[in-house]
This record gives C-alpha cells, sequence and structure tokens, in this order.
C-alpha cells in the first residue's frame, strides 16, 4: 500500500471520531454558556397542561433566559434530571395530598431517598414545600398534620445528612392574613395563629423562609374601582404612608410582604425572611375580571422584574432584596377555576412570549436531554475504540 493510501486509511477513522469529538464539545461548551451570567429571577414551573414541551427544552428555554432559580409543585424525575449540572437552583414539593403521609418517619426518609438524595449535588434542590396554601381549605386534620410532616422531613434530611443543604417550609396564601394594613398592623387570623405560632418556632429553628403567595392582582379584581392601578402594577404615584412607621409605599406588593414580617414579628418571631413564593397577573380571564390583559400583566412583570434585578428592598427592610417566585412559566390549559387560572404564563406552550417583558427565551425544536449527552458521548468512545482497531489492522 502506498504511503498516501495507508495515511488516507488512518486518517478517515480519525476523521469521523473528531467529527463527534467536537459535537460533544460543543453541546458541552453551549451548556456552560447557558449556565453563565444567571439572574436572581425565580419562576414557578406549573405543569397542570397537556400541552407542554418536554423538560428537557424547558431546561434550554430557562437557561437561555438565565433564569436561577425555579419552584415545582412536586418532585418530577423527568425536570430534575433535565436540570443535571446546569445551576439552576430548584424548590421542590410534597403535595397536600401526601402530607400527613410525611407525619411518619419512615415514609418522609423513603420520599427524600426517592425525590431528592439521587439528584444531588448535580440537581441544586434547595428546598422543599411540605403542602402549598393547606390553611386556605377546611381540613383541619391536614392542618394538623402539616408542622409534624414539616418536622419529619427536616429529621429525614438530618438522618440523610442533608440538613443544611435541603431545607424545609411551606407555602401560605396571603388568606391568613386577619389583618394587611397599614403594613405595621399586620396579623394573621385568629383562626389560623394557634397552628402558625409553632410553625415559625420550627422555621427559625430549621433557618427557613416563610413564603406566601401575594397576588395585588387579586384586590385590583375585587374593587377596581377603589384599587389605584398605578399603586398595583408598580407604576409612578404617591404611595401610601404607613401611620405608624411612617414609611411609604408605593406598591401593594411590598406592603403586603411587609405586613407578613409585621404578622411574624407579632408572634415573637424577628429572625426569620419572608420570599414570595407566588405573585403574577393574568393575561386573560372572564368578562367579570377585571384588568386581566396582556397589558397589563406586562407591566406587572416588567416593572416587577426591573425591581427584582436592581435587588431593591421593601420599605421595612431595604437591605434585603425581595426573593420573588413569578407565577408562572406556561399558561396551563388544564387548571380549574376562571380564564384567569388559564392565563398566567409568561409564555405560550410553543415558547411564543405572552407579552413582551425583555425575558427572551429559546425552546428549541427537539429535545436535548441529559441522557442524549451521555449517549453521544458514549458513541464518541464506540466509534473511538473502533478507529483504533482498523488502525491496528490497517
Amino acid at each position: 500500500m502506498a504511503m498516501a493510501e495507508r495515511f488516507e486509511a488512518r486518517w478517515l477513522p480519525f476523521r469521523f471520531v473528531l467529527a463527534v469529538v467536537l459535537l460533544v464539545l460543543t453541546t458541552d461548551r453551549a451548556s456552560v454558556l447557558l449556565r453563565a451570567e444567571a439572574t436572581p429571577i425565580g419562576i414557578n414551573y406549573g405543569q397542570i397542561a397537556d400541552n407542554l414541551p418536554s423538560p428537557a427544552r424547558v431546561s434550554w428555554l430557562l437557561r437561555s433566559m438565565q433564569v436561577s432559580k425555579v419552584k415545582l409543585y412536586d418532585a418530577d424525575p423527568y425536570v430534575l434530571s433535565a436540570f443535571l449540572d446546569t445551576g439552576v437552583e430548584f424548590v421542590v414539593g410534597i403535595g397536600n395530598e401526601n402530607v400527613s403521609a410525611m407525619v411518619d418517619p419512615a415514609a418522609a426518609r423513603a420520599w427524600i431517598q426517592r425525590h431528592v438524595q439521587p439528584y444531588l449535588p448535580a440537581t441544586r434542590i434547595t428546598c422543599i414545600t411540605v403542602g402549598n396554601e393547606v390553611f386556605k381549605g377546611n381540613d383541619t386534620e391536614l392542618k394538623a398534620n402539616l408542622l409534624p410532616a414539616m418536622q419529619s422531613v427536616y429529621q429525614a434530611l438530618a438522618a440523610l445528612g442533608l440538613q443544611g443543604t435541603v431545607n424545609v417550609t411551606t407555602a401560605h396564601s396571603l388568606d391568613i392574613m386577619g389583618s394587611s394594613f397599614p403594613p405595621s398592623a399586620g396579623a394573621f387570623r385568629a383562626d389560623v395563629a394557634p397552628y402558625l405560632q409553632p410553625i415559625l418556632s420550627f422555621l427559625s429553628m430549621a433557618r427557613s423562609p416563610f413564603l406566601i403567595n401575594c397576588y395585588p392582582y387579586f384586590a385590583y379584581k375585587a374593587d377596581p374601582g377603589n384599587v389605584p392601578l398605578e399603586y398595583v402594577l408598580f407604576q409612578p404615584n404617591a404611595g401610601v404612608t404607613d401611620t405608624n412607621t411612617r414609611l411609604n409605599y408605593n406598591n401593594m406588593l411590598y406592603a403586603q410582604v411587609d405586613s407578613v414580617y409585621a404578622a411574624i414579628q407579632a408572634l415573637g418571631h424577628a429572625d426569620i425572611d419572608v420570599k414570595v413564593s407566588e405573585t403574577g397577573w393574568p393575561s386573560r380571564g372572564d368578562p367579570d375580571e377585571a384588568g386581566a390583559t396582556p397589558e397589563y400583566a406586562g407591566t406587572y412583570i416588567g416593572n416587577l422584574l426591573r425591581r427584582i434585578e436592581m435587588k431593591q428592598g421593601t420599605p421595612l427592610r431595604p437591605s434585603v432584596p425581595i426573593d420573588v417566585y413569578v407565577f408562572a412559566l406556561f399558561n396551563e390549559n388544564l387548571k380549574p377555576g376562571p380564564a384567569s387560572e388559564r392565563n398566567y404564563g409568561l409564555f405560550y406552550p410553543d415558547g411564543t412570549p405572552v407579552y413582551n417583558v425583555g425575558l427572551r427565551g429559546y425552546l428549541p425544536p427537539m429535545d436535548y436531554s441529559q441522557g442524549t449527552r451521555k449517549a453521544v458521548h458514549l458513541l464518541a468512545l464506540i466509534l473511538i475504540a473502533v478507529a483504533a482497531i482498523a488502525l491496528s489492522l490497517s
């Protein structure tokens, strides 16, 4: 065989292998680029729909938006797997239907071993919410079991060596408030306070946050004639002054958050951070749902995101940047209730923005998952071995 022919025979398999290796390096490079320059925006990723893109595609969408925090209402293994090695921080949830079962320490430990431990540390799970808006309903057994379930989950985390890595809390509806204005007079409802007092003691001990779902839209919807639109949409306005603290509030969300701080302090705790686990504005609603328009939704979310990016605090805690999870990533077509419930999304399921707030994301047309990347790596190794055998026989 001539020298040139022998060189060509040796070079052909290497060219193929090189192409594959470059493909692997390119996909890894893309992953690194998508992890860079994350912003402190948190987003709720609900999935009550039958037309949503796969978690692998959603992973690309969120990372292309530079979202750094995601909140789930469960611990979907497909979602958690799609975000391996991305650096995105996750809150996962135990649904209300499973809260009572978590009172059993063995059940709590088994849940963590199945839904949390296998994904750490590659997926950054930092918080577990036990239940969601438990005190909004009338299930007295669920209410009574909430704290024991939280304690059981916390103890299971400690037994597995995850204490300090993953914290435990629960998310509340704002209707736990008996009084919220002025903010300094914030107080929990009389029927809820006996439950919240020991929960606050637990959160203080565990160094976990108090999560609250705040929707100024609800206040505007209930009384559009008397609730100033500028005040709920973060638009310029004179604001409202708290007569006790003399602090001025130019938007309702911050007033709601500070009223929760006041209610917590009234029960003897000043060491618990309040985080907004949900807030949003619907882009569409029924005829009796005032203000549910794309224009108002875009104004609310856009102005809120600007304040988050500025790391702005509330008047009561100006040096503590407000921590917010926007609701929600997609419109969810199977959610029950009024039309607004199905229209809180930043995006339609096809990845098209519902309104423009500057969050430009890319939803790839084809799935790209961790499993796909591993398969490409494996294929590269196989081809390298084949090339080596070919060279040895030439």
